[in-house]
């Protein structure tokens, strides 16, 4: 495997932010989807009617490609729902903020300096600031671990506590446990004093189309966690036990990284299906924030994810003739399309002018065994409303599939039927079109 981006993806769980907080703590994209959009079938439930599977992804648009897939009303799973997709932004949008006093980061100065600094970045991306007050959201995830959602958690492990205690993390026990003190009267209580938390909470969607806060307040390390592990646990789910519980959607995504290299991450909190919407919006504070994507040593993205659902462009590699100043470049000009950059496809591939084709073009092969060379091409970015057309003119034995590139960025391009190449030769070794067009010419003038 060589570790392209498409192969870069991970699913979780997350009810009170285990999908979330790892993210923020390996520069990565965390989405937790609207509750219920994503079935939970089949998943070894914590807090049943809170939990959601999570997206763990190097970007927005991979974040949001795996969201297609796994969508989809579930008449199996009796939490499964569907919703409209609800709009804001991109481009100008209010978004919320704790007030000053109630923003906690339990001493550590460089976290609060760098979600100051991604605030500041959503304000020069268009984003109008609203200071709002907190509380109901502080006191609805007091309630994951302080109320009567630990004995849900004890209804759905309590047949397996009770044959293997054994098997079971002495904290993760005690957590289990202590589900024995709340009462059925106590569960009537929190839900009545959640649903009274929601509908304060819903005054700041009328301020505000999301809230903008740490993924978490600090980073601890291994050591740390297992000398006090319930106390540090909820202080790192300060910002993120509360959205379940509330019926928000969440994403996290980087925003850069302290002087020790640890990186830190911000959560766009939005009502429920507002998914798209925050990934929209996620995207450009990631691409404003940070220059690499996870450990690799590949670029953020552009940000060309759409509030509505998927982008409204469509990134194609040109190989041939369809290159600037080539004949058959009018076909994407005149669809829209703008040249985003020069760029390199993997060493993956080969490059054989074809045989009688008229104009004169060639064809490009992924080579099964990786013996292949880096070929130039150039990136153009098109409107999805000409992509159709633009793809139903190409002749065969030519045809539109998926490029890997250097960078391992995966974009649509030219790919040739092998039946084709038969006797063709084979111009990798100059590596790309205009190489090869530009000797060509010049054998001819001798």
């Amino acid at each position: 495997m060589r570790g392209h981006r498409d192969e870069q993806l991970s699913l979780g769980t997350d009810t009170a932010g285990s999908g979330r907080v790892p993210a923020a703590f390996n520069n990565l994209v965390g989405l937790k989807p609207t509750r219920g959009l994503v079935s939970t079938r089949g998943v070894v439930p914590a807090c049943r009617s809170l939990d959601c599977v999570s997206v763990f992804a190097l970007s927005c648009a991979d974040a949001l490609a795996v969201l297609d897939v796994l969508e989809g009303f579930d008449e199996e799973d009796p939490y499964s729902r569907s919703g409209s997709a609800q709009v804001f932004g991109p481009q100008r949008f209010r978004f919320a903020v704790p007030r000053a006093d109630q923003l906690e980061f339990f001493g550590d100065e460089q976290y609060a300096r760098l979600y100051a600094g991604a605030v500041r970045r959503l304000e020069q991306l268009g984003g109008l600031r609203v200071e709002v007050d907190l509380t109901p959201f502080l006191q609805a995830q007091e309630l994951l671990y302080g109320g009567p959602w630990v004995a849900e958690r004890l209804a759905q492990l309590e047949d397996f506590l009770e044959a293997h205690a054994e098997a079971f993390h002495p904290v993760t026990r005690q957590v289990v446990e202590s589900g024995r003190g709340f009462s059925a009267a106590d569960a009537f209580r929190g839900a009545y004093r959640l649903a009274a938390l929601r509908r304060e909470s819903e005054a700041i969607w009328k301020a505000a189309d999301f809230m903008l806060v740490p993924g978490a307040p600090t980073i601890y390390t291994l050591a740390e966690l297992e000398a006090n592990p319930i106390e540090y646990n909820s202080r790192l789910g300060l910002y993120t036990n509360f959205v379940n519980l509330l019926d928000l959607a969440g994403i996290t995504v980087p925003a850069g990284f302290r002087k020790d290299g640890l990186p830190f991450g911000v959560t766009l909190v939005g009502p429920a299906f507002t998914d798209r919407a925050l990934a929209a919006i996620g995207a450009r504070l990631h691409e404003a924030s940070c220059e690499k994507v996870g450990a690799t040593p590949w670029p953020v993205p552009p940000a060309r994810v759409e509030p509505g659902g998927a982008p409204s462009t469509v990134q194609v590699a040109v190989v041939g003739a369809h290159l600037t100043g080539m004949p058959l470049n009018w076909q994407l000009t005149e669809r829209g399309a703008r040249l985003v950059r020069a760029a390199r496809t993997a060493p993956d591939y080969r490059l054989y002018a074809l045989a009688d084709a008229v104009p004169p073009k060639p064809g490009l092969l992924r080579m099964e065994d990786g013996h292949g060379s880096c070929i130039e091409v150039e990136v153009w970015e098109m409107p999805l409303a000409g992509f159709g057309t633009f793809v139903a003119e190409i002749p065969p034995p030519l045809g539109m599939g998926s490029l890997t590139l250097e960078n391992g960025e995966t974009v649509k391009g030219f790919i040739c039927e092998p039946y084709a190449l038969r006797g063709c030769q084979d111009i990798s070794a100059l590596g790309g079109w205009r190489a090869y067009t530009r000797a060509a010419a010049a054998q001819e003038a001798k």
